[in-house]
C-alpha cells in the first residue's frame, strides 16, 4: 500500500466479554483525504475531495466527464503541484471552457449526484450500439475475481473499488469516492490511448450506481457496468435511454439485470 494515501493514529479499541467492557491501546491506519483543485488556464474549475493518487488523471478523467475536452489533443499540457494539492491544465489553442461554467466543489459522497444529463452537453452522450456479447458466465466470474483485490480496502477501508475491463488493457482503481474512481479509470485511458477500448469493456464497481456514475459510463462508451450493490432509479433510466447493460447486486452465483438484457448470453 502507498502511504500517502493514509495515516496511522493512536486510538483505543473497545472490547466487550459480557458484561465487561475493556479498552485497549493500539494504532488504526485511517484513510486519507485530500482537497485537489483543478485549474484550466490559470482559472480554478473545481475542487475535488479525494484520495491522493494519480492526480493528473483524476484532472483529465474529469474534465472528459465534464465535456471539457474529448481527447488529449484538447490538452496542451498538465502538470500537478504535490504541495498545493492542485493540477494545472493548458487547453490547446481555440478550446476553451463554457462561459456558463463555475468553480465546484465535488464532495467525496457523490454529493453532487444530478437525475439528467446537463442539456448544455448532450451532444457528448450518446446512445452505445450494441456490437458485442456479453456471456452472463464470464460477468459473474470476472465480479469474484475483483472483489478480491482490493488490498488498500482490507488493509484501512474506507474506499469503494472499480475496474475497467477488456482482454487488451484492464485498470482497477480505488477512491474514497466511485465517482473519482471512474474518472481517475478515464483519464488513464485518454494518457495511454486506449479510449477506443471502452465499446466492448466492462467495468465493475463495489458500491451503488448513481445517475452520476451512470453518465460517466455513457460518456466513455462502456457498453456494461456490474455493480455488487443497487442502482437508483435515475440511474436505470439512464441505462434505458442510452443503451447500457446495467447489473447490480451481483454477489457469486446470482445478479439482478435491470437493463441491456439483449446485450447479455
Amino acid at each position: 500500500m502507498d502511504e500517502k494515501t493514509y495515516s496511522i493514529f493512536p486510538v483505543k479499541e473497545i472490547v466487550r466479554s459480557g458484561d465487561t467492557v475493556e479498552l485497549r491501546e493500539q494504532e488504526k491506519p485511517v484513510i486519507g483525504e485530500i482537497s485537489l483543485k483543478i485549474f484550466i488556464d490559470t482559472v480554478e474549475y473545481a475542487s475535488l475531495l479525494c484520495l491522493n493518487q494519480y492526480p493528473e488523471e483524476l484532472a483529465l478523467g474529469f474534465l472528459f466527464s465534464e465535456g471539457v475536452i474529448d481527447s488529449m489533443d484538447d490538452v496542451s499540457s498538465i502538470s500537478h503541484n504535490d504541495r498545493l494539492f492542485s493540477v494545472m491544465v493548458n487547453l490547446a489553442p481555440g478550446k476553451a471552457v463554457d462561459r456558463c461554467e463555475s468553480l465546484r466543489s465535488m464532495t467525496s459522497g457523490c454529493g453532487r449526484c444530478f437525475t439528467y444529463i446537463n442539456p448544455l452537453k448532450q451532444d457528448k452522450f450518446q446512445a452505445i450500439p450494441i456490437h458485442d456479447r456479453f456471456p452472463v458466465i464470464d460477468l459473474l466470474n470476472a465480479m469474484e475475481e475483483f472483489e478480491g483485490r482490493s488490498e488498500l480496502f482490507r488493509g484501512v477501508g474506507g474506499v469503494h473499488s472499480v475496474l475497467f475491463h477488456h482482454e487488451e488493457f484492464s485498470v482497477f482503481n480505488e477512491d474514497i469516492g466511485r465517482h473519482n474512481c471512474f474518472d481517475k479509470i478515464a483519464g488513464i485511458l485518454l494518457r495511454n490511448g486506449k479510449m477506443g477500448l471502452a465499446e466492448s469493456s466492462a467495468m465493475f464497481v463495489s458500491g451503488r450506481i448513481s445517475s452520476e456514475i451512470l453518465t460517466k459510463v455513457i460518456r466513455m462508451g462502456v457498453p456494461v457496468i456490474v455493480s455488487r450493490s443497487t442502482p437508483t432509479a435515475a440511474a436505470v433510466h439512464l441505462a434505458q435511454k442510452y443503451r447500457v447493460t446495467l447489473l447490480g447486486y451481483v454477489r457469486r452465483n446470482s445478479g439482478i439485470i435491470y437493463a441491456g438484457e439483449e446485450r447479455l448470453s
